[in-house]
């Protein structure tokens, strides 16, 4: 699984879809190719100093590191975003939430807007 790094990237993932969890919101695209996924890791500075703020993102590493193998697709971008809960939510509870984000970000949308939490950034 490959990182991404470059700005535009996270901006692409920012338009896509989103799924919210209580540890973690996830952001996903589909780049349309076969290669590898890629994620990014970001938290806002609403969650506190750099010290706070590196520890949820080596939270979010770790846990994506343990449990997108089995659910991330080829082609697909995906953006982690730290929240408030992820700092101290135990962590297979935050695994268990990457997992289910992904799982919805895949899922076949229903017909009729609103009927999932699933949702897209015009």
């Amino acid at each position: 699984m490959e990182r991404l790094l470059r700005r535009r990237d996270f901006l692409s993932a920012a338009k896509g879809r989103f799924v919210p969890k209580a540890g973690v919101l996830l952001q996903g695209r589909d780049r349309g190719d076969d290669k590898p996924p890629r994620v990014g890791f970001t938290c806002t500075k609403k969650l506190g100093n750099a010290v706070t703020r590196n520890r949820i993102r080596r939270r979010l590493k770790e846990a994506a590191r343990a449990s997108l193998p089995g659910v991330a697709r080829a082609g697909f971008d995906y953006v982690l975003i730290g929240r408030e809960a992820s700092e101290t939510r135990a962590f297979d509870a935050l695994k268990n939430d990457i997992i289910s984000a992904v799982s919805k970000l895949h899922a076949e949308r229903p017909p009729g807007p609103g009927a999932d939490d699933t949702r897209t950034r015009q």
